[in-house]
């Protein structure tokens, strides 16, 4: 095993340092596309890549070798890995496999309650609102997809605030927010270096959202406004529980992720910097080509050891 199976665990430590930085400065949309495919392809790529390691520490087990007619010298005197980085390698899968399977199961548990909520839900619209002293706003995914919006919400809000906080649930429902934040929690959860990218990945959607709503009402201040207000009415008026997707949220005290959405709707529109698409994109094919060098290396080793 050469050099080329530990690269790619580098683009994820990159990808931690840059999230932010990304999500801040390309357009929300793509910026959501960009970031959930790079945590997909950065945790498929560690994962192979701690694999190929067990795998190399597994064969050099006399036991192993013996059953599968391998040469020990060949294996000592080609493979530079440890039994030390392989065992590591072997409970960092083992910790990732098991974390990841209980993520798996908790997200869809939670997908599938938010589901049957939305069927009992009264009406036959996208749109229910429901008298509650709470002030909240929220999308329930299903099929069909609820827009919930308590009274007390309303109520703070003038009529334009309104249709800008619909537009943004809308958006939510209809673009199928919680599918990103879903793999880029499950990305983090099998990678835990790609947490920042799964933070980044919320806040997207949330701005992609923002951005759909200042469209669709022309208004960029209207939306901001919206997004301040709403946030300080939950904040005098809690909901009972707190929901994944929706324009409110606890941050605005803390300069969180809030601040920073009223802040670019108060800016011009983001752009699509296409170079530095390119060069992200680019790094994601590196890291493939590697890991696929990596399973290269590993069937040489194996075809020589075996030879």
């Amino acid at each position: 095993m050469h050099l080329a199976v530990y690269l790619p665990l580098l683009p994820s430590l990159a990808a931690a340092l840059s999230a932010r930085w990304l999500a801040a400065r390309l357009d929300p949309r793509l910026a959501t596309w960009l970031l959930t495919a790079a945590a997909l392809v950065l945790a498929t790529a560690s994962t192979i890549t701690l694999g190929l390691l067990v795998i190399a520490g597994l064969v050099r087990i006399p036991l192993v070798t013996e059953a599968g007619r391998l040469s020990r010298t060949v294996l000592a005197s080609t493979d530079t890995t440890s039994q030390f980085v392989s065992l590591a390698a072997g409970l960092l899968l083992a910790a990732a496999a098991f974390a990841t399977v209980r993520a798996l199961r908790h997200r869809a548990r939670a997908l599938l309650a938010a589901a049957r909520q939305a069927r009992r839900l009264p009406g036959t619209g996208d749109l229910v609102v429901i008298d509650d002293p709470a002030a909240d706003a929220f999308t329930l995914p299903g099929l069909p997809g609820r827009i919930v919006v308590s009274t007390r919400m309303l109520d703070g809000l003038t009529e334009a605030e309104r249709v800008a906080l619909i537009a943004h649930e809308r958006a939510h429902l209809r673009h199928r927010h919680h599918w990103f934040t879903t793999a880029g929690h499950l990305a983090a959860t099998l990678n835990p270096l790609l947490k920042p990218v799964s933070r980044a990945v919320s806040y997207t959607v949330e701005r992609w959202a923002d951005e759909h709503a200042a469209r669709a009402g022309g208004d960029r201040r209207l939306v901001a406004r919206t997004v301040a207000k709403a946030a300080l009415l939950k904040a005098d008026h809690p909901p009972r529980a707190a929901m994944t997707l929706g324009i409110t949220g606890t941050e605005l005290a803390t300069g969180g992720p809030l601040p920073r959405r009223v802040a670019a709707l108060m800016a011009a529109p983001p752009r699509r910097r296409l170079l530095l698409v390119a060069a992200v994109a680019a790094t994601l094919v590196l890291t493939g080509l590697c890991t696929l060098e990596a399973v290269h290396d590993l069937e040489d080793l194996l075809e020589a050891a075996g030879a």
